[in-house]
């Protein structure tokens, strides 16, 4: 399976996902950095599970976690599932999942693998993240497994999150600003919040908004975001 590779339309896959899978189909690194791995440069490689849903009612919603607060990196900071990738992963995908089922007890069969997007290179921390975009198809109860690491899990809409009303910017204390979430209480930001906001654009599902507002990162200590929308140490080593 290759970057952008789209599986096919799954029967029973919902109408709205139509638009999102043909513009990934098409999606190329710059649509969610300027950053390029440089040449020769390897990268440790890992995976983040990009998995969407539906509520009862039919509309699109998206799984996040939160980060326990205690962890040393990106402690409180919501994310996707996922992390490095282990030997015996025998794809990002399987990488992505098993994470998945590790963090929050995610069942692997609930959900189908859509497509892969473009991996993207953290150079901070060396990650070379690849973030796997699925369908899941039969929606569970999912809550932390390991509390240590992870706090809460939450699975927001994808209409709240395109509301421009939760819509902001944020600014760490080295100068950098990106763009960020504001959703049921949680404060979305750096590398998970890039790619989201990359993919409400490609799916259509942006709303206008205006960036004007921006908000102080209130943990001083968060690491300095690397790329457009991307933070340096995001994926858990």
């Amino acid at each position: 399976m290759s970057r952008g590779e789209v599986l096919g339309r799954p029967e029973g896959l919902p109408g709205w996902f139509d638009p999102l899978l043909t513009r990934v189909a098409e999606c190329r690194t710059e649509d969610f950095t300027t950053l390029r791995r440089p040449v020769g440069k390897g990268g440790r490689a890992s995976a983040v599970l990009v998995l969407i849903g539906e509520d009862d009612g039919g509309r699109p919603d998206l799984l996040v976690l939160q980060r326990a607060a205690t962890m040393r990196n990106h402690a409180g900071q919501p994310a996707f599932p996922g992390g490095a990738t282990d030997p015996e992963d025998a794809h990002a995908p399987a990488t992505a999942l098993r994470e998945a089922q590790e963090e929050v007890g995610l069942d692997p069969t609930s959900a189908e693998v859509l497509a892969l997007l473009p991996e993207l290179w953290i150079p901070v921390s060396g990650f070379v993240v690849t973030p796997v975009l699925a369908w899941w198809r039969k929606p569970h109860p999912v809550h932390p497994l390991q509390p240590a690491e992870v706090a809460h899990v939450a699975r927001l809409p994808i209409s709240e999150l395109a509301d421009p009303a939760n819509r902001i910017r944020v600014r760490h204390p080295s100068g950098w600003i990106g763009p960020a979430f504001q959703v049921r209480g949680l404060l979305v930001w750096g590398f998970t919040a890039g790619v989201i906001a990359a993919m409400l654009e490609m799916a259509g599902w942006a709303v206008p908004w205006e960036p004007g507002r921006v908000v102080e990162l209130p943990d001083a200590s968060a690491p300095v975001p690397a790329a457009r929308g991307g933070a340096p140490d995001e994926v858990v080593p």
